[in-house]
């Protein structure tokens, strides 16, 4: 199957924030079957933040993980499952325990600064026959240089790939060829590009990754991913093949399996609101859309103030619980006007 660009569907894992950890067996064994039907080459499946994941804090998974990861690898005949695993959520015992249910690829995920923390779970991923992509997440928010040198710990460690991962949806197209220009002429290995559209530019920036060189790119069937969602695998798949650029994937299969099984377990329409935009505006972690409207109706704020605000600290992924703090600190000076209002 002749593939020049090799999509990776994250739905089953980037997926989970949009519907709070809540995916079945069920779910998963009918959508990763169909994607495999489909020919779709690496499925991600896991906790939206990877092992380890399930907590108060990222929000507790319906169904253990490895459930998931096992079920998924029942059903498909050639298509691969990958975890993500971030060091410190998850650890290498979750990664030997996936990697014995059969998962074949491991993600490799740090902030865009902290690569240096990715060795050990790089190499025991090696180890254990894994593929392994080293995903360099909120790369907005460091300058190009720091991105390569980043880049090239994971490389150096032993990653076969190197995602520029875009998690706010912040990038614009101008930035994203810098970025992956400068990964393509700094590293001898294959780069690849994650993105979000919360300013409806997830499309353009991963044709914008494949121009500069980019072979490796995430897609979510029916946008399902957080925030607004990520590039929509089957609209990439029919955009690519329109410019003549081979994915190996079956458009029609992609379309059916979006409309009759991804959509019905939708809790709402993937679109562009006015939260998940603001995310991509502010910057912020495009996981925190859930966690910010639950604190914005828990103190009584507008859940884009605190967003903002988030953006402003430069909060990162991982720092789920300062929402409630930052939300309750500005809701504070509010509550003392109501006060004395009653005094």
């Amino acid at each position: 199957m002749k593939r020049a660009i090799t999509i990776t569907e994250v739905a089953l894992r980037d997926g989970s924030h949009a519907i709070a950890h809540q995916y079945t067996t069920k779910q998963v064994a009918t959508i990763a079957k169909a994607l495999d039907e489909a020919n779709v080459p690496y499925i991600e499946v896991s906790h939206g933040d990877g092992l380890g994941g399930s907590s108060l804090q990222y929000g507790l998974s319906r169904t253990d993980e490895f459930e998931l990861i096992e079920t998924a690898v029942a059903v498909c005949r050639q298509a691969k499952i990958a975890v993500l695993l971030l060091p410190g959520i998850g650890t290498v015992k979750e990664l030997k325990q996936a990697a014995r249910l059969g998962a074949k690829m491991a993600r490799i995920a740090t902030h865009v600064t902290e690569a240096d923390i990715s060795a050990q779970h790089i190499a025991a991923a090696k180890e254990l026959g894994m593929e392994t992509v080293g995903f360099l997440m909120m790369a907005h928010m460091a300058p190009v240089e720091v991105l390569v040198h980043q880049a090239q710990l994971m490389e150096s460690y032993g990653a076969d790939v190197v995602y520029v991962v875009d998690s706010a949806g912040a990038l614009l197209p101008h930035e994203v060829k810098e970025r992956v220009r400068a990964l393509r002429e700094s590293l001898e290995i294959e780069v690849g590009f994650h993105a979000h559209n919360n300013l409806s530019l997830a499309m353009a920036n991963t044709l914008a990754a494949i121009e500069e060189g980019a072979t490796r790119v995430d897609g979510s069937v029916r946008c399902l991913g957080a925030g607004a969602g990520n590039t929509q695998t089957e609209v990439l798949v029919a955009v690519l093949d329109r410019m003549g650029i081979p994915t190996g994937i079956d458009l029609y299969k992609m379309m059916d399996l979006a409309e009759q099984l991804v959509a019905p377990i939708l809790p709402k329409a993937q679109e562009i609101t006015r939260d998940s935009l603001t995310l991509g505006y502010a910057g912020v972690y495009s996981s925190f859309l859930l966690h910010a409207q639950r604190a914005a109706q828990m103190f009584g704020l507008d859940a884009r103030d605190i967003l903002i605000e988030l953006g402003r600290r430069k909060v990162v992924g991982g720092q789920e619980d300062m929402i409630v703090d930052v939300a309750a600190e500005m809701a504070r000076p509010k509550a003392a006007v109501g006060e004395g209002g009653v005094r």
